[in-house]
């Protein structure tokens, strides 16, 4: 293990892609949050603003050939554009509403989500170590927000629905990328702007389009600079996700979610001063435990596979 990580971090390149991945997704929560509670600027108008500029990104990327298009049937992926919306927008929403401690624990229960979904719809089994983790994720989750003293009803509604659509879409990009035989920036370069077409029709019925609040009302240039950077900073995230997956593993960059997912919390509570009860805390130990053990259990079971695939005649 030792000789990995030396190798790992001995590597600038890699570095250099974990620190941008780290930073930004970080980042890309604080920013967010303090455009909701300092701008008010609405909601949609941004998530459609980062599938642009996520857009725009990945078509500069496959112009100077960090990838290769794939041509692909729009009726193939109609759903999962859709899905695409409804995780982003969801989970902005939840973030708007929301303590960030609320907000990150809260998506922690994709794992659990995703788990029941595989085994309803596509008949999937998981070991029984697997299944009593959701224990502790379940039950640190229910506790930090029954005790959060910034409890919102709504802010919960929207949390609930962007775990499920976030789920329903991490299971569906899955399915796509193996139905399809693309990778994940072949896959989101055609999802991007087809989301942003339902999204800009839809933005003019839920958002106002002049006025205090609106679209095209009087922002002032801090705010515009802000959601331009918060478009920049999505972009990042997705070109990360997908460099670190690419050149290290899944496994490397799943364990570097378990870090992010504590600067996180600890940022949330120093920056916007987001209150912590001892319930609170302990909550989020819980989820963190089941975190890590699901981590544990599923990697050793990964390279149980692969043993038993090595030693096949």
């Amino acid at each position: 293990m030792a000789t990995r990580l030396s190798n790992l971090f001995g590597n600038s390149s890699i570095v250099a892609g974990l620190l941008v991945n780290l930073l930004s997704s970080i980042c890309i929560v604080f920013i967010n949050k303090w455009i909701y509670v300092h701008y008010g600027f609405p909601n949609m108008t941004l998530t459609l603003i980062h599938f642009v500029v996520t857009w725009l990104g990945l078509y500069v990327c496959q112009k100077v050939d960090i990838f290769s298009p794939k041509s692909l049937q729009p009726a193939k992926i109609v759903l999962l554009a859709l899905s695409f919306c409804g995780f982003v927008v969801f989970t902005n929403l939840s973030l708007q509403n929301n303590s960030i401690g609320t907000y990150q624990l809260a998506k922690a229960m994709t794992t659990p989500v995703i788990i029941v979904i595989q085994t309803v719809y596509y008949k999937k089994t998981f070991s029984s170590k697997i299944k009593l983790t959701l224990i502790p994720i379940t039950l640190g989750v229910v506790l930090n927000s029954y005790y959060d003293v910034r409890f919102n009803l709504l802010g919960m509604i929207f949390a609930t629905l962007g775990v499920f659509v976030t789920s329903l879409y991490q299971v569906w990009v899955g399915a796509k990328q193996h139905e399809l035989q693309v990778n994940s920036m072949q896959l989101l370069y055609y999802q991007a702007p087809m989301s942003s077409a339902f999204l800009l029709t839809l933005v003019p019925i839920f958002e106002p389009l002049s006025g205090e609040g609106g679209i095209f009302g009087p922002w002032s240039l801090p705010a515009l600079v802000m959601v331009m950077t918060s478009g920049v900073i999505a972009f990042l995230v997705n070109l990360s996700i997908y460099w670190i997956i690419g050149n290290t593993s899944a496994v490397t960059y799943n364990m570097f979610g378990h870090f992010k997912f504590c600067i996180t919390l600890l940022g949330g509570y120093m920056l916007f001063q987001d209150p912590l009860s001892l319930h609170q805390g302990v909550g989020i130990f819980c989820t963190l435990v089941g975190i890590l053990a699901y981590t544990h259990f599923k990697l050793a079971e990964q390279e149980e596979g692969k043993s038993r695939l090595v030693q096949r005649p």
